[in-house]
């Protein structure tokens, strides 16, 4: 009798699926290099997304607690080497790689990490110059975040003190490694702000690696010094360490004693300074009082000084002189208008009427006091007035005479 065929159900036969691969332990524990696409990020935490190359494709997912130490996004294109197991999803009868550690290939995650968070921040405008704020020039409390047990902080001290002693000096100890360090320097950060406990904030650290100095290329610590009102100094690690924090503060040092430098001015400089400015000004005081030394002798052995009374004399000179021309110039000018008035008066005269009269002409006027010049404008009967050089002559017009003179027979 033959054996009968056993029949499985669809879940049987994927989980008796999934525990073969279980099984195999090369499968446990596997890397496999390809290109992401069709990546997602799930609200879960979740990521999914497919590995594949030339000539297949294969599914993965990481889980939220996996994906949480990841150091860079992942993105469709980008080459990298996943760890991982192989496993089947029984629900979908799917087999997949269930990520646990994902790398670039070729370059650190770090690197990627780096970049990628560096050119997110410059499109929000996070480095834009003309956010940066002026450091002030004589500091009068400046905050240090960094950790109290590093010797950058004691080298920033030493050199604070050297060169501008009046400056206040505020720690704000903090963890500057690990993961704790990034929420605590912005807390640091934030809390210099809400209280103005300085007008000047210097955080950063020694030098080391670059798992070392994470904590500064953080996106909450960029974020903070953005956000913070009081001008910040980047001091991170050494001349070739660059960190985020270096591209949002408003002034980048080299290295922590280098903040210390550009934070304050140096005192023997400015006293330097001052004596060179107090040697100018005695100088030029020196200068100042000669010149009026000089001006006062020469106003000493003027004559206004030494005969007072000349300045007054010259003035009384100058006014017997000006009085003498106007009274000269007052007779000419009198002495013109009086030659046209005679002038005038004399063709006046000659144009006088009663100098006609005088001749023996006389003047004949109507009652209205008109001037007759025609025998035409007086009739017959009307009384006229004839004017004569010496009194006049009521007259009534007998008749009028158009053509010529009748010896006034008719008058």
């Amino acid at each position: 009798m033959a054996q009968e065929q056993m029949i499985f159900s669809v879940s049987e036969a994927n989980n008796f699926i999934k525990a073969l691969l279980d099984a195999v332990p090369q499968l446990q524990t596997i890397f496999v290099r390809g290109e992401i696409s069709n990546y997602k990020l799930y609200p879960s935490g979740h990521h999914y997304f497919t590995l594949k190359d030339d000539g297949s494709a294969l599914k993965c997912v990481m889980f939220r607690g996996m994906a949480g130490k990841l150091r860079f996004r992942p993105e469709n294109g980008m080459k990298v080497i996943a760890f991982g197991r192989i496993g089947v999803f029984p629900r979908d009868g799917a087999y997949q790689l269930y990520c646990s550690e994902l790398s670039v290939e070729g370059v650190g995650d770090l690197h990627v990490a780096f970049e990628q968070l560096k050119e997110k921040l410059f499109k929000e405008g996070l480095f834009a110059p003309e956010h940066k704020k002026p450091l002030p020039k004589y500091p009068k409390r400046i905050a240090i975040i960094t950790s109290s047990a590093g010797a950058a902080v004691h080298d920033m001290l030493r050199i604070l003190n050297a060169r501008w002693p009046m400056s206040e000096v505020v720690l704000l100890p903090v963890r500057v490694q690990g993961a704790e360090a990034p929420p605590e320097i912005a807390g640091a950060l934030r809390y210099a702000n809400k209280w103005r406990i300085a007008d000047l904030i210097i955080t950063g650290r020694g030098g080391g690696s670059i798992e070392d100095l994470w904590a500064f290329n953080d996106e909450r610590v960029a974020r903070a010094i953005y956000a913070s009102d009081i001008p910040v100094i980047s001091a991170v690690g050494h001349e070739p360490d660059v960190t985020i924090v270096d591209f949002v503060a408003d002034a980048r040092a080299s290295t922590p004693s280098n903040a210390a430098e550009i934070a304050v001015p140096d005192q023997r400089e400015i006293y330097r300074r001052l004596d060179a400015l107090q040697t100018r000004m005695v100088q030029s005081e020196q200068k100042r009082v000669k010149a009026l030394r000089e001006q006062f002798e020469k106003t000493s052995r003027s004559r206004a000084l030494q005969d007072p009374m000349a300045f007054i004399d010259d003035k009384r000179m100058l006014l017997d002189y000006t009085q003498k021309n106007l009274a000269a110039l007052a007779q000419h000018q009198m002495a013109q208008r009086t030659q046209q008035f005679t002038a005038l008066a004399a063709k006046l005269d000659a144009l006088s009427p009663l100098k006609v009269l005088g001749r023996g002409y006389a003047v004949a006027r109507n009652e209205q006091g008109q001037i007759l010049r025609a025998a035409q404008e007086a009739a017959a009967g009307e009384k006229i007035e004839v004017l004569l050089g010496q009194g006049s002559l009521n007259c009534t017009v007998n008749a009028c005479n158009m053509g010529g003179n009748d010896d006034g027979k008719n008058v």
